[in-house]
C-alpha cells in the first residue's frame, strides 16, 4: 500500500472538513439550527484545522517524493 498517498488522502478530507467547519463559521453554509452556524469559534477552528489538512497533505508529498527516490 502506497502510505504517501494515503496521508495524502486523508490531509485532503481533513482540508475539506475545515473548509466547511470554516464557512459554517461564516454563515455561509449549513442549516441556520446548527451550533456552528454564525459562530466565530468555528471560523478559528475551521482555519486551524484548514492549516493541519496542509501540513498533512504536505508530509504525504514529502513521503512520496522520498520513497520515489
Amino acid at each position: 500500500m502506497k502510505i504517501g498517498f494515503t496521508v495524502s488522502i486523508i490531509g485532503t478530507i481533513i482540508l475539506i472538513l475545515g473548509i466547511i467547519f470554516y464557512l459554517q463559521g461564516l454563515s455561509i453554509v449549513g442549516p441556520e439550527s446548527s451550533f456552528m452556524y454564525s459562530n466565530p469559534e468555528w471560523i478559528t477552528y475551521g482555519f486551524e484545522i484548514i492549516i493541519v489538512g496542509i501540513i498533512i497533505i504536505g508530509v504525504g508529498s514529502g513521503i512520496k517524493i522520498i520513497k520515489k527516490s
